[in-house]
């Protein structure tokens, strides 16, 4: 049994593709978006809805949006630090924050 070098020369950097910027920085897994944002052929230029929910340290951000070829649209979005106008006195980043958000705002889409 042999062992065998990769030889990393000039000819396999100048042939060298590089991967998509958003899956370099690891934002972005396009297998998962293409299956989420591919519309039904018999659905012709109808958009597809999804919802993405962020989290962070000190806030829930619920959007909705859509594909399109220029890129994704944003339709609205609800923000949990909007809350407390509302009368709801829950804490901004847990379960109830998040479900009063995107109850709130799926009631106006």
């Amino acid at each position: 049994m042999f062992f065998l070098t990769v030889v990393k020369n000039k000819a396999y950097f100048r042939r060298y593709q590089v991967k998509f910027r958003r899956r370099r920085e690891g934002k972005t897994d396009y297998f998962a978006r293409k299956r989420l944002v591919i519309q039904d052929k018999n659905k012709y230029n109808t958009p597809k809805y999804r919802m993405i929910v962020r989290l962070s340290n000190r806030d829930i951000v619920c959007q909705i949006a859509y594909a399109k070829i220029e890129g994704d649209a944003i339709v609205c979005a609800a923000y949990s630090h909007e809350l407390p106008k509302y009368g709801i006195a829950v804490g901004l980043t847990n379960y109830a924050a998040a479900y009063f958000g995107t109850r709130w705002r799926c009631t106006f889409f």
